[in-house]
């Protein structure tokens, strides 16, 4: 800032220098565009971009150069300049706001370019041309106060320039962020809400419609590239990515617009963020038309949401469905009349309105003398009957009055400045000692502090006021562009963005009149990804934004039951998930019940083995006084016969639900029953070894092998499996458990064996009883054929072994209640064994061969031996 003032005095004084002795006064010595002006006590500056361009120049560095030409003449810009106009009148004409003051104005064109601009400054910090005034340059600048630029690049530009002089610059128009900035622009203070509250706004309408997934367009200027920072740096905060972001400019060749309608269309995001003014937004849309881009929804920034200019019947198709926020209208009364009234003889040295007329009436205005001007020498001369009246122009349309209602409050904000600074009393002042302003040389400084502390409600209700930053009350009308049925463009609110109200009541929007591009009602979608369906969760995808994601389906047991969810979450212990992974749902509970096929079966089976046990206990106690029955040990044979009976029935213990008393049972009845089965056959394995070694001379073994030894082997083999057992109980039974390891899906209801070491007691002890009984069969394989039990036992022995071998990797490697399936299938499968191989020989022989059942036949084998 202070360098930019030392170069500005530098070269003052060297333009100084430059002049001959002789020509000692303080003037210009350059002519300006020219402006509009009125005489005043206090002068207001106006900077308008009155043009969109100046004509392209090419100076040769050897001759003076020629005055800038401004080219593209803007009506509704020349709206705006006399909004100021109507504004300092209606002051003048108020006896009470500035009863002593009259408000004057100097108005010059900006030309929308920064060069016009710094112009338009350096005219109002000098008088106006006339007689030589001092011979120092130390005079007052000849304005107080500045209202302007519009374009944010030009207010930077311009405050740059008066800050160094104190004089304060109210814009109507320029939102950049930068421009709070107090420590860079001091001097600036604006009636346009800062892009920060524009920029909150936006991202609140962008997540209230979920559009997660937006492209950017922005203005390469500080306006377009500080909202673009603001945007990134609060929608960071929420889950909306940005597809693309792409600069364009006024001076955007062709081959750069295409650049970025290709991205338009390549990209999938379907609504677009616009940060442009009027100008770069023309550009882009006829190229969009160009390029066949109908199907994105464009969000407007506030620079460009009112300018009906842009609807053409050629753009129509794209714009229609446009949302945005602009700045607040107001209706002020009385300005259309003003504006019709303006003309040429009113005001005959307003170049504005000569161009305006030529313009909308196509005719030249003849100067005072009767001459035409010479750049409006090709139209034909106007009558002077030609009114606004009868035309429809944006000069004077006033259905959407933002800017000018900006440029509005500005004037007044500074009339009330004055009125505060006239009403000021000595000893009460806010300067040093208490002291007020200067009252009729009024100093920029002075009006500056007045302006910054001005608080007033206008006469709409409005509260006026600036902030620490020179910001007013932020307040946006949320607009939608519909097509009226005559193909015009209606601009209707649809809600607002007010950043004064309380959070959570600042934005409201009336969804339900909104139309949306092509017409539609419903919500347009601008994501990257489709919303991932309750069930799935998001994946990320490598090295792209959080928005672009992968739906990936929950794993078994957990589910999610909302649509894009982060996680999937577990299901409850007994709880699994259902398939579509929505919802929890109860695990089945599974075990072998007696109510299914496989269980009514396993039971039929055991009660069949049971009966065809009884049935041949039966038959032996039929014919019990038979050599057959007698030779085998009657009573050990009886005894066997239980046993069995009871390892038939301990399988029915193994189906059901598994309870405390079912879990006893089924362990330690399998076990004893067991171990009670096999001790009978190895005291009957004993036996028949014994018998035939006691046929031997001088053999006297049988004494130790009688009945009451054979019932002692029985006895003691069990007792000692009894033992174990109530040990087992004692310290740590068997107990019911679900099991949800094996089948996540479901609980799995088994007992569990308590004790583990007792578990391998009980079954090792069965297992070493059978093998001392099969080594000992196979011992008296060799026995004659008629007494030959031994080698009936060998094979019941064979199949007890096999099918409890096979029983561990089926049991193992078989899930849930088929794991039960095959113990009791091992259980029925060896009690069979042992029953068809011990006992069924001799039923044969019993009820078939009756003959053979004699003491001589079952002696005569013998005595051939």
């Amino acid at each position: 800032m202070l360098p930019l003032a030392i170069w500005t005095l530098s070269f003052l004084c060297a333009i100084q220098a430059m002049t001959p002795a002789t020509e000692t006064a303080c003037k210009l010595r350059e002519k300006f565009n020219p402006g509009m002006s009125q005489l005043g006590d206090v002068i207001l500056g106006g900077l308008f971009p009155l043009h969109f361009r100046t004509a392209p120049v090419y100076n040769t560095f050897r001759n003076k150069p020629q005055p800038v030409r401004c080219l593209q003449f803007r009506h509704r810009e020349l709206r705006w300049a006399h909004t100021m106009i109507f504004a300092i009148e209606e002051i003048n004409r108020n006896a009470q706001l500035l009863p002593n003051l009259t408000l004057g104005y100097q108005i010059f064109d900006s030309c929308h370019t920064h060069s016009e601009s710094l112009k338009g400054v350096l005219k109002l910090l000098n008088k106006e041309d006339g007689p030589e005034l001092s011979s120092t340059c130390a005079d007052l600048p000849s304005v107080s106060i500045v209202v302007g630029d519009a374009a944010s690049s030009e207010s930077i530009a311009a405050s740059r320039l008066l800050a160094p002089f104190h004089i304060g610059l109210i814009s109507y128009s320029s939102s950049c962020t930068c421009l709070s900035d107090k420590s860079e622009f001091p001097t600036f203070l604006r009636t346009v809400p800062s892009d920060a509250v524009q920029i909150k706004a936006l991202v609140r309408l962008v997540g209230r419609f979920q559009w997660a997934w937006v492209g950017i367009v922005a203005e390469d200027s500080e306006y377009g590239r500080f909202a673009l920072l603001s945007y990134l740096e609060e929608v960071s905060k929420f889950e909306t990515c940005i597809a693309f972001i792409e600069f364009i400019s006024a001076a955007s060749t062709r081959s750069k617009l295409v650049q970025v309608t290709e991205t338009m269309k390549k990209s999938s995001a379907k609504v677009v963020i616009v940060f442009t003014f009027e100008s770069d937004t023309v550009s882009l849309v006829k190229e969009m038309r160009q390029q066949n881009i109908t199907d994105v929804q464009l969000i407007a920034s506030e620079g460009w949401i009112t300018s009906a200019r842009l609807w053409t019947e050629e753009t129509r198709e794209i714009f229609a469905g446009t949302i945005g926020f602009g700045i607040r209208r107001e209706d002020i009364p009385g300005l259309r009349e003003f504006l019709v009234q303006v003309h040429p003889s009113s005001a005959p040295n307003n170049p504005f309105v000569e161009e305006l007329w030529r313009e909308v009436f196509g005719c030249s205005v003849q100067t005072s003398n009767g001459t035409v001007k010479e750049n409006a020498a090709r139209y034909q001369p106007c009558t002077g009957t030609e009114s606004l009246e009868a035309v429809e122009n944006p000069f004077t349309d006033v259905s959407q009055l933002t800017i000018a209602y900006n440029v509005y409050k500005a004037v007044y904000a500074i009339a009330h400045a004055l009125h505060n600074l006239q009403s000021c009393e000595n000893g009460r002042g806010p300067f040093a000692n208490k002291t007020c302003g200067q009252k009729t040389n009024i100093l920029p400084w002075q009006l500056l502090h007045y302006l910054r502390e001005v608080q007033f409600t206008n006469q709409f209700g409005e509260r006026v006021s600036f902030d620490e930053n020179g910001d007013p009350i932020a307040s946006y009308d949320m607009i939608n562009w519909q097509r009226r049925p005559d193909g015009s463009v209606a601009f209707v609110k649809v809600g607002y963005y007010d950043d004064a109200l309380p959070a959570g009541e600042e934005f409201v929007v009336d969804a339900g009149r909104i139309v949306w591009h092509g017409s539609r009602q419903s919500v347009p979608v601008s994501v990257c990804t489709d919303s991932c369906a309750a069930g799935t969760r998001k994946g990320a995808r490598q090295g792209q934004p959080i928005c672009c994601f992968d739906c990936l389906p929950c794993s078994e047991g957990a589910i999610s039951n909302q649509t894009d969810s982060t996680e999937c979450m577990k299901c409850p212990i007994d709880y699994w998930s259902n398939d579509r992974r929505d919802a929890c749902v109860p695990k089945q509970i599974e075990f072998l019940s007696f109510g299914e096929s496989m269980g009514v079966t396993l039971t039929a089976i055991s009660l069949c083995g049971a009966c065809v046990t009884g049935g041949v206990a039966a038959i032996f106690l039929r014919f019990i006084n038979t050599p057959i029955v007698r030779a085998n040990n009657s009573e050990l044979s009886f005894l066997l016969l239980i046993s069995l009976m009871l390892c038939f029935l301990c399988s029915i213990a193994f189906i059901g639900q598994p309870t405390p008393w079912s879990c006893t049972m089924r362990h330690t009845v399998f076990g004893i029953s067991f171990v009670l089965c096999i001790s009978c056959i190895l005291s009957k394995t004993l036996v028949v070894l014994m018998a035939f070694k006691a046929t031997l001379p001088s053999s006297n073994v049988m004494r130790w092998f009688g009945p009451a030894q054979q019932r002692s082997i029985v006895f003691i083999s069990t007792l000692i499996q009894v033992l174990v057992c109530a040990v087992w109980l004692a310290t740590s039974p068997p107990f019911p458990t679900q099991n949800t390891q094996y089948q996540s899906a479901k609980i799995i209801l088994e007992c569990a064996v308590g004790s583990t070491l007792a578990f391998c007691c009980a079954f090792g002890y069965i297992g070493l009883l059978a093998c001392i009984c099969l080594i000992l069969a196979f011992l008296g394989r060799a026995l004659p054929d008629r007494f030959n039990e031994a080698k009936f036992i060998t094979f019941s022995m064979l199949i007890f072994f096999a099918v409890w071998l096979t029983f561990v990797p089926a049991y193992v490697s078989t899930p849930g209640k088929y794991t039960v399936a095959v113990e009791i299938f091992a259980i029925l499968a060896s009690s069979f064994g042992l029953l068809s191989c011990i006992f069924i020989p001799k039923c044969y022989i019993i009820l078939i061969k009756p003959e053979e059942n004699t003491k001589k036949q079952m002696m005569g084998r013998a005595e051939r031996l």
